[in-house]
């Protein structure tokens, strides 16, 4: 992957600025995109139907850098993972997510490849048996990002954490998973782009999966 030409003067830092703060915004995707200690989870159990291994597939996502104020997005986002099947489990790991990708992100002409590592935990935090949402929760995202000239880490807490986090909603009716902004601790670490990113700034994304096969997660 080759850089654009950038010649000198004024109109290099313009751009140099415009495409750090982009680039920061697409990192949070590693997210497509991976979360603190767990968190508490709802008392109670839980149960699933059919489980088993899922994809799931999203459309264009949205990556917000609320550091800088700035967003970008992606054309599509996958998942692959697992959940557990059966009554009576528990809501912490309850599943699993072993990839997340994101597809068609580019700032200024240039592409950006995001890199998710591990085995990231699919929690159950809360259930509405009236809307037949469960509130939701991926865990332990360490991720990286990288372009021409633009590298960093994706964590939670610190660069090394693999502690990194996103909250959602699951929607029994449909089988579908939004990811909110709200609720996550995703941050950026080891920045090296162009002097104009810091470190700790802190990024979101929010997108809607359909979950194949379909699936029910409830709680009593």
């Amino acid at each position: 992957m080759t850089s654009p030409e950038i010649g000198t003067g004024k109109g290099v830092s313009a751009i140099l600025n415009r495409l750090g703060k982009a680039l920061i915004m697409t990192a949070a995707t590693a997210s497509v995109i991976t979360f603190a200690a767990s968190p508490a989870l709802a008392a109670g159990t839980w149960t699933v139907k059919p489980g088993g291994a899922i994809t799931a597939k999203a459309g264009t996502t949205t990556v917000t850098d609320s550091t800088a104020g700035q967003s970008v997005t992606c054309a599509s986002s996958s998942s692959v993972g697992t959940l557990k099947k059966g009554t009576g489990l528990s809501g912490t790991g309850i599943g699993t997510v072993t990839s997340i990708t994101f597809t068609n992100c580019s700032v200024l002409g240039m592409n950006i490849t995001v890199t998710l590592t591990g085995t990231m935990a699919f929690n159950a935090l809360s259930y509405n048996a009236t809307t037949k949402v469960a509130t939701v929760s991926i865990s332990k995202i360490h991720g990286s990002l990288s372009a021409s000239g633009c590298s960093a880490t994706i964590d939670g807490t610190g660069a090394t954490a693999h502690n990194g986090k996103v909250k959602g909603k699951f929607h029994n009716v449909g089988s579908k998973l939004k990811i909110l902004t709200g609720g996550g601790n995703l941050h950026l670490y080891n920045v090296n782009c162009f002097g104009v990113i810091n470190n700790n700034d802190s990024v979101n994304f929010t997108t809607t999966y359909k979950v194949s096969p379909a699936q029910t997660i409830t709680s009593p």
